[in-house]
């Protein structure tokens, strides 16, 4: 379904797949619209109403149970520092152009990345003694393969609606592309999830509120199946038209796993929302942003490149991403934790759960010791 779908609405569409399927993808085949501004204050409401009345909802919601004690600090990891040299040097090199280095400069961005979660990670174990990378190795690890195959879904995705390309790709094979993009594709996900816990140490974020929105369904199944079948016609749409449902790229995959979940019977990264815990929810999402951030920045000044045409909204750049397209790292985050969440689940027999999206814990009710 994930994968059938687009190709479902370009032959609906009377277009041929050829295009499509062009590897490395260099023929910019879909004409973007220009800049609207109703279309532009249209897609901000939905964002900016939702960020807003989330902000609302926390600051009127006190945290639940005492305040925690504090926790002495651990210094911070040797391994912390040196991702943080690691960091400054290969963001020096990234950004600036020295000859001798020139056969290396396509390749900064995994250094960056990989040093980004080594001191990400350093991070929280300062905060809390234990983190994804030293405590919980084997998964961790199990993460860099998945995120490549994640990433290159959505570089699938975006071949119907072209809404960024790379730049300096034109010279390159199938196979040399393929290797030269897998890479920093494979550390998105430890990179998110990463984040995620490091956000997670913040009492703020960190720990439930009373009296928070609890919204509860009462045919959860039937909400399930009328989910599924509009995320699939948005999936199939974007096929057909590209220009007015890109957003759908960001939301119906998201959408129909969870809705899968849910027909299953199996808990989603939603569940605990109907008892007002939407750290679930909140958590990854902010660490999809805060990590957003952090890959606009890194990519505009970096040789390997890439550049955003989307539709109606590209204007008001922060670096190359346009205002409006930071919304879409909100529910990248929710994907990234609901295919974490999928990994984690071949650690249950091993006395380990995935806490939806706040990191792992022991099984209630099993005195099991945590490992790698």
């Amino acid at each position: 379904m994930l994968l059938g779908l687009p190709p479902l609405g370009v032959a609906l569409s009377g277009e041929t797949l050829a295009p499509y399927l062009e590897f490395p993808p260099v023929t910019r085949y879909v004409v973007q619209p220009p800049f609207s501004w109703p279309v532009f204050f249209s897609l901000a409401l939905l964002p900016l109403g939702t960020v807003g009345l989330f902000v609302l909802w926390f600051r009127r919601s006190p945290v639940e149970g005492a305040a925690e004690p504090m926790v002495e600090r651990r210094p911070f990891p040797w391994w912390g520092w040196l991702g943080v040299v690691l960091l400054v040097v290969a963001w020096v090199l990234a950004w600036t152009r020295f000859p001798w280095f020139a056969p290396w400069q396509p390749f900064t961005f995994s250094p960056l990345w990989a040093a980004y979660i080594l001191v990400i990670n350093a991070l929280t174990y300062r905060r809390t003694g234990c983190c994804l990378l030293r405590d919980r190795t084997g998964y961790f690890l199990a993460l860099f393969p998945l995120s490549a195959v994640f990433w290159w879904y959505f570089e699938y995705l975006n071949r119907f609606v072209q809404n960024w390309y790379y730049v300096e790709v034109t010279s390159l094979g199938p196979l040399e592309y393929f290797l030269l993009a897998t890479p920093p594709f494979a550390t998105v996900l430890p990179a998110v999830l990463s984040t995620t816990e490091w956000i997670a140490t913040f009492p703020f974020w960190g720990r439930p509120r009373a009296g928070f929105w609890a919204p509860v369904l009462k045919r959860p199944r039937l909400a399930a199946w009328l989910a599924l079948f509009l995320a699939a016609a948005g999936l199939t749409g974007i096929g057909i038209w590209p220009q007015y449902l890109f957003p759908l790229l960001w939301l119906s995959p998201l959408v129909i796993i969870a809705s899968l979940q849910v027909l299953l019977g199996e808990e989603t990264i939603f569940g605990g929302v109907k008892h007002g815990d939407w750290r679930s929810v909140l958590l990854p999402a902010a660490a999809g942003l805060f990590c957003g951030f952090f890959w606009e920045m890194w990519n505009y000044y970096s040789l390997a490149r890439w550049e955003y045409a989307v539709p109606f909204v590209h204007r008001f750049q922060i670096f190359e991403m346009p205002l409006l397209g930071y919304a879409g790292y909100l529910p990248f985050g929710l994907e990234c934790a609901v295919i974490a969440d999928q990994l984690a689940r071949l650690w249950w027999a091993r006395g380990l759960r995935w806490q939806a999206g706040l990191g792992y814990g022991v099984i209630p009710g099993e005195d099991l010791k945590i490992v790698g």
